[in-house]
């Protein structure tokens, strides 16, 4: 199964949890070859992608967003072996008020198709901030 957006109900879930506390957003994203847009032009997935963080990116930062960790993929480890993701990312926001207020962004709902064509899969998982420490359990 493919997963580009959410469902209504994945959706509902997110709003119904506090917006009023930072959040962190995980983000694996497993690119498309190559896309068309409907206007014919033909790019890579990588490309589109591109356009996506190049036109987001301003957005995402107006709101207090930053990423705080991306990593290159090497290998799966414990997990399927068919998911290997192209991109992977956390961005943090000051609040999930901010996540919100970027989506709903008219500007950003203009260049959001760039990120749909791109994308062939994803997986988008919020996280509440916690303690750091020096073993595995928290």
């Amino acid at each position: 199964m493919v997963h580009i957006d959410p469902t209504r109900e994945q959706f509902d879930v997110f709003k119904a949890l506090p917006r009023d506390t930072p959040i962190l957003m995980l983000n694996l994203i497993r690119l498309k070859e190559a896309v068309e847009y409907p206007h014919g032009e033909v790019v890579s997935g990588a490309e589109a992608y591109r356009r996506y963080g190049e036109h987001s990116g301003p957005i995402f930062r107006g709101l207090g967003g930053e990423i705080v960790w991306r990593g290159r993929w090497e290998c799966m480890v414990i997990g399927p072996d068919d998911k290997a993701w192209d991109i992977a990312f956390v961005a943090r926001y000051p609040d999930a008020a901010a996540f919100m207020a970027m989506i709903t962004n008219p500007d950003y709902q203009a260049i959001v198709h760039h990120r749909t064509l791109a994308v062939a899969d994803s997986r988008l998982m919020r996280f509440g901030e916690g303690a750091g420490g020096e073993g595995f359990a928290g």
